[in-house]
């Protein structure tokens, strides 16, 4: 029998006894198994981001929050790094990250949190994971106080002039403008505020929820889960002629209750995945990031990609290659099955179903 790498011995080390030792749980037989497991938080692990370490992207970083209260920074071996991670949050949901932002002259990467509990979203500078926001910033503010509970948050980075956007959703809302729009601006002493540019975006109703926002920045669309409904898609850009209008609805079927997390891997500036969770089925859905023949709005379904997570919420995926463990990139998300966040070769997902990024093309 061939000897493996000591690197691949503690990566199996660490995801034994997810494997099903520890685990009542039998997973399916084709169920995709992560590289690793992240450390776990210390209550309920919700959402993931990735931030790229600019020059060795090994040194990468993934950020998730822990709905108890806390924002944990774990480096790519799983590994809590403590003196980057946040507690005694209110409540906090999702996490985005955006980089190389110009801010006040600056070049600066953030990272946004949503609090619910706190009716605000949290800005912090990367990689230090240090608070540039005054201690948080109030959103949905003309809004009744019920409308006032943040949970989906994404950053939206303009290719045009650079300028950055935050839209951010909440648990509940009205039928039309769910979303809100912000404009992230420099105060001019290494601070950030928001300025609010547009409302929009469809709601079904009922019981379900808004959560769930994925911004595609190159090809300017932002997509949210309408979770009882379908993915609702429009443009990012809210000074476009139809900034307001409902650009398509895919997923209506065959999720077995909510679609939550999605994620979006990109092959090059225009073709690619979008992932979305199925969450209750254990299961992540797929469609073309490109559209079909039949237009670049029509989205089927392509593939079906059974994983071992439990009800996964939140989600992240990047086609950079992250060192010789993710060299065609890295899918992240939570499971609530030992409060932690599962880590996965992206080409073990696609399988001789999807394609990968080739390793050898430059990060984007």
């Amino acid at each position: 029998m061939p000897r493996l790498p000591f690197r691949e011995i503690l990566l199996v080390a660490t995801i034994l006894p997810f494997l099903g030792c520890a685990h009542s749980r039998v997973l399916p037989p084709n169920a995709v198994r992560p590289v690793l497991v992240t450390e776990p938080v210390a209550g309920d692990s919700d959402d993931p981001a990735i931030w790229i370490h600019p020059t060795d992207p090994a040194q990468s970083l993934i950020l998730g929050t822990d709905k108890s209260g806390g924002l944990y920074t774990f480096d790519l071996a799983g590994r809590i790094l403590a003196d980057r991670t946040k507690t005694g949050l209110s409540r906090p949901n999702n996490v985005d990250i955006a980089q190389g932002v110009m801010l006040d002259g600056k070049s600066i990467d953030l990272a946004i949190v949503s609090e619910r509990d706190g009716g605000r979203v949290r800005l912090y500078r990367l990689p230090e994971v240090t608070a540039v926001d005054g201690g948080g910033i109030e959103v949905f503010a003309d809004d009744p106080p019920e409308w006032r509970m943040p949970m989906g948050v994404a950053f939206y980075h303009r290719p045009s002039d650079g300028r950055l956007f935050a839209i951010v959703s909440r648990k509940t809302g009205p039928a039309t403008g769910y979303l809100w729009q912000y404009l992230v601006k420099g105060d001019g002493n290494s601070g950030v505020t928001l300025e609010k540019v547009r409302q929009f975006g469809a709601f079904s109703g009922g019981e379900g929820e808004i959560e769930a926002i994925s911004v595609d920045a190159q090809a300017g669309y932002v997509y949210y889960s309408d979770e009882w409904a379908g993915v609702r898609k429009y443009a990012a850009d809210p000074d476009t002629p139809d900034a307001g209008t409902e650009l398509a609805l895919f997923g209506t079927s065959g999720f077995k209750e909510d679609r939550e997390g999605i994620s979006i891997y990109k092959l090059d500036a225009h073709t690619g995945y979008i992932l979305v969770s199925d969450q209750s089925a254990n299961l992540f859905r797929v469609y073309p990031r490109e559209g079909s023949a039949k237009g670049p709005h029509d989205h089927p379904e392509i593939a079906v990609i059974p994983v071992s997570t439990l009800d996964s919420d939140g989600s992240e995926v990047t086609s950079t290659p992250l060192g010789p463990t993710f060299p065609h990139g890295l899918f992240v998300a939570m499971s609530e099955e030992g409060k932690a966040f599962q880590l996965y070769r992206w080409e073990d997902l696609a399988g001789t179903t999807l394609r990968s990024k080739e390793a050898s093309e430059p990060p984007r």
